[in-house]
């Protein structure tokens, strides 16, 4: 039985409570959060205790921390949680910073303890579907990969003010799930975006509406679309064009029900939002977890995963500024060709 403790009681932290309580083989057995009462109100729904988090780090009956902290503490939390002797599932990205996550993932690395990113697209049936099918060699090889992510509605200008830009928060995700499917990393990142959805978020230095285009070494092709509003509802769509074929997963749907009359074909909408859509995911990571961690597997998505994707994030928002493709873990454009 893994032991846990949760650091971080909001609504992210909330969803990790009910899997961590509900699987077989672990227990949460503290939780932490800057607001005294939502940790207390969450912890006894569970039975366990609220406690601070150096009380939880500090505790050698606690095997495993998740971290569900807002982003600027991740690095801190990740390297404390390891130096501890704790194994660490940390929520996406590791930091606001590259540099401050490669300083965290050489710590971390150097007390031996496993460590991962909570990338939980990767464990969504679906794509985990899409995965097999390119792996097994159905269509032959990828080629040119679409990915769309918009979301219902923008977060306050609030959050945007201090969640490291659209690059960092919600299209590192798509940045990811590019390098699972694509089975490694690009080598140059260009990005156009805008603030059309709502002029507040420009005002606030980020954009709300953006494309991405990655290049690969053998001259295969990544684009990555997301917006933040789709007013009618979470659109998570992937296209895999291959040598052979074509490989596709479409929307969640509210309901599977589809009307067809004289006036037309209709059906439902998408789910909401991401916990409609994704649970079954966070669920799946969770399990790759614990199994990790009890049978000493190495880790389903690791520190250098995190670290890649907010790299493309940091070349993304490069090539924004400059208008120009970037090299990865470069912050320069690329050089125009003589």
């Amino acid at each position: 039985m893994l032991r846990v403790g949760l650091l971080g009681a909001g609504r992210i932290g909330q969803v990790h409570a009910v899997n961590i309580a509900g699987h077989a083989k672990s227990e949460l057995v503290a939780v932490s959060d800057v607001f005294t009462a939502a940790s207390e109100s969450l912890a006894a729904q569970y039975g366990a205790k609220a406690a601070s988090s150096d009380e939880i780090l500090a505790d050698d009956s606690i095997d495993a921390v998740l971290v569900a902290t807002s982003t600027d503490t991740h690095s801190d939390l990740i390297e404390k949680a390891t130096a501890a002797g704790k194994a660490v599932l940390c929520e996406k990205p590791v930091d606001l910073s590259l540099a401050r996550a490669q300083a965290c993932q050489a710590k971390a690395a150097a007390t031996g303890k496993p460590v991962m990113i909570g990338f939980n697209r990767r464990f969504d049936p679906n794509f985990g579907a899409l995965k097999a099918s390119l792996e097994a060699g159905e269509i032959g090889k990828a080629e040119l990969l679409s990915v769309t992510s918009f979301d219902p509605a923008p977060p306050p200008v609030s959050y945007i003010k201090v969640s490291g830009g659209l690059f960092r928060d919600m299209m590192i995700h798509d940045f990811d799930m590019a390098t699972f499917l694509m089975g490694e990393a690009p080598v140059t990142v260009q990005a156009v975006g805008s603030a059309i959805v709502d002029p507040a978020i420009g005002e606030a230095g980020d954009v709300d509406t953006a494309v991405v285009t990655l290049t690969y070494a053998d001259g295969r092709i990544a684009v990555i679309k997301n917006s933040r509003r789709a007013v009618y509802g979470y659109d998570q769509r992937v296209e895999l064009l291959g040598s052979e074929g074509l490989l596709s997963v479409s929307n969640m749907l509210e309901n599977t029900v589809s009307k067809a009359t004289t006036a037309g074909v209709s059906s439902a909408k998408p789910t909401y939002f991401f916990l409609e859509r994704y649970m079954p995911a966070y669920l799946r990571e969770w399990d790759a977890f614990v199994t990790a961690v009890l049978e000493g597997k190495p880790m389903p998505v690791t520190l250098d995963d995190g670290i890649t994707a907010l790299a493309l994030a940091e070349a993304a928002t490069e090539s924004l500024k400059t208008g120009r493709p970037v090299a990865l873990f470069a912050a320069a454009p690329v050089a125009e060709p003589a």
